[in-house]
């Protein structure tokens, strides 16, 4: 069987003609295997839905009871038959209940990893090697300029910062599923223990994190503190990015404006968003960590998605490995 009978990128997304399903797709379908929660990946409206327990629960939270007609948990390393497809879930490393999604017909096995990363990170389940003939990896810093420096040495920035200006603010902007529970847990693995402040768009995502095992110590959402905007003078706020752009940020004492995000090494975007403080830290794999990951699997072949395509397909054709650009649109970088 070649592997493009097997799974093929249509209109909605990767489709498996065999199964009759489709993986992330980009619009609502009768079956859908989801990767993660991210928006840009899980999207309300289909039929059925097949993913980890904890993506369906992060699908609901996000989109509400009615996400989609009917949903089903896989658990890790479980095998489903689909239609005679065998299918099966393992960790991504990504965020909570994140999956790399493996279809299996005939011999031939391909591993669609959605979004993945390779570092440490306590607030999910770490990256898993999956052997396979063909894996299609995502290459959103796809370019041999992306070294992701350690996070706990960007995490010491905040900290220095906040020994520096005892009396500012701290605003950090992280996405609200995953890359905010990341940063609330790296400062508490750095020994950071006061009240942590979460806008009201982190506080239900924040708690299923906690419920899910995942510590984050004293989480105060800012609606909660009322008119005294005293307790926020060096305190540590964490909220969506778009957030520290209107009125909800004027509370704020002469605030730093922060943002966490693998795209903080490029200094244009962190000044054209006016970020006084750039923490690098990434939920993606940076360039040697999608070179080593392809060099482990030792895949047949690489399909390379949602983002800087032909540098990575340019890299595995000089290693001697088939690859291609699937040119899937609908995939933003939400993760990071």
């Amino acid at each position: 069987m070649k592997p493009e009978t097997l799974l093929f990128p249509g209109p909605e997304g990767l489709y498996c003609p065999s199964g009759d399903f489709h993986v992330d797709p980009v619009r609502p379908v009768p079956r859908a295997l989801i990767t993660h929660g991210h928006s840009d990946h899980a999207r309300a409206g289909h039929g059925q839905v097949l993913a980890t327990r904890q993506t369906l629960d992060i699908m609901r939270l996000r989109y509400g009871e009615d996400f989609c007609r009917e949903e089903q948990a896989v658990n890790l390393d479980e095998v489903v038959d689909i239609n005679g497809v065998r299918v099966s879930f393992h960790p991504a490393g990504h965020v909570l209940g994140s999956a790399q999604i493996a279809v299996e017909k005939g011999g031939l096995r391909i591993v669609a990893s959605g979004d993945y990363k390779r570092g440490a990170d306590l607030t999910c389940a770490p990256f898993e090697p999956v052997p396979c003939d063909v894996f299609i990896t995502e290459a959103t810093f796809g370019l041999p300029v992306f070294h992701h420096p350690d996070p706990a040495g960007e995490i010491g920035k905040l900290l220095r910062s906040l020994e520096q200006f005892p009396d500012r603010s701290h605003l950090v902007g992280a996405y609200a599923l995953g890359k905010a529970q990341r940063v609330i847990s790296l400062l508490r693995q750095a020994g950071y223990d006061r009240p942590i402040y979460i806008h009201g768009a982190l506080v239900k995502l924040c708690d299923y994190y906690i419920s899910q095992g995942v510590d984050l110590g004293d989480l105060r959402p800012v609606s909660a503190e009322g008119s005294d905007t005293s307790v926020f003078r060096g305190a540590v706020v964490v909220g969506p990015p778009s957030a520290f752009n209107d009125r909800w940020a004027r509370r704020f004492h002469d605030p730093v404006a922060i943002f966490a995000s693998g795209w903080m090494m490029v200094r244009q975007r962190a000044k054209q968003r006016g970020v006084e403080l750039p923490l690098i830290i990434s939920d993606h794999c940076d360039w040697p960590e999608l070179t080593a990951t392809i060099t482990e699997i030792a895949p047949q072949q690489v399909w390379v998605t949602h983002g800087r395509e032909e540098a990575l397909v340019r890299w595995c054709e000089l290693a001697g490995i088939a690859a291609r650009p699937l040119h899937l649109v609908g995939y933003e970088d939400e993760g990071d």
